[in-house]
């Protein structure tokens, strides 16, 4: 009997939900206000449970569900700027604009609504290898919980980070974008390489929770460095995606 892929074993356990009613939107921001929130205390404490903020106007969010139990094991949203609201700025441009490394393309060089920000990346605690956790919203190559979760389970669960990075990596294709931007830690973007992502730095490095730099995937770098596992994956979960999502191009006032 031959080995499971990395593909069937993640289909076997997880399946990808785009997060397009306000019940799974919620979803999210429970995840984000357990782990942001109440965990690393990075975010305020909200009464209603719900991590939120002005960028949610504008992003679109992923969220990871577990099949047998029906519990969502992470999300993870890309915001995208509308090209007729020049105003409505990425978390990046806020915190990390300044930081640009010398001779990078700068991101006013990209047609607004043609990029987008990976942000706010969470994996509950019970989807995390060591319970009690409290340094990363979600673990990179080490993960899964106790207690709900069988051995085989824990066993077979493929990397839940890498799958949502993978998702919102295709959510970023489907969208047609030229790149996308990150802002993570610098040792991070080695283990992403391990598994075929090689985002670049672009940014100087600076103390925001911690050490992070502004990093950017081109597009021709969304699929192109991927083993043969990886790429079966990430088409798996394209496949799933596209079923679930009708994309309309952005209007800009004015146009008919």
């Amino acid at each position: 009997m031959t080995n499971s892929s990395l593909a069937e074993n993640f289909n076997q356990y997880f399946e990808i939900v785009f997060a397009a009613s306000s019940d799974l939107k919620r979803e999210g921001y429970q995840i984000r206000h357990q782990v942001y929130a109440e965990e690393l205390g990075w975010e305020p404490i909200s009464g209603d449970g719900l991590e939120m903020d002005e960028y949610d106007n504008y992003a679109y969010s992923l969220l990871l569900k577990h099949k047998r139990t029906g519990a969502y094991a992470g999300t993870v949203r890309l915001i995208i700027p509308p090209p007729d609201a020049p105003g409505n700025k990425l978390p990046f441009e806020n915190h990390f604009v300044d930081s640009l490394l010398p001779d990078i393309k700068s991101p006013c060089d990209y047609d607004r609504g043609a990029f987008g920000e990976v942000s706010r990346l969470a994996v509950p605690e019970d989807f995390r290898r060591r319970a009690g956790e409290k340094k990363q919203p979600f673990i990179v190559n080490e993960l899964s919980g106790d207690g709900a979760f069988s051995e085989e389970e824990r066993r077979n669960f493929p990397n839940i980070a890498i799958g949502l990075y993978l998702s919102i990596i295709s959510f970023a294709k489907m969208c047609n974008h030229e790149t996308m931007f990150v802002v993570v830690e610098p040792r991070l973007k080695k283990r992403l390489e391990r598994v075929g992502l090689f985002f670049e730095q672009i940014g100087e490095e600076q103390d925001y929770h911690g050490i992070r730099a502004l990093f950017c995937l081109p597009r021709e770098n969304f699929e192109s460095k991927f083993n043969v596992e990886m790429l079966e994956l990430y088409q798996s979960l394209e496949e799933q995606l596209v079923k679930q999502i009708k994309l309309h191009p952005y209007l800009v006032q004015g146009e008919s």
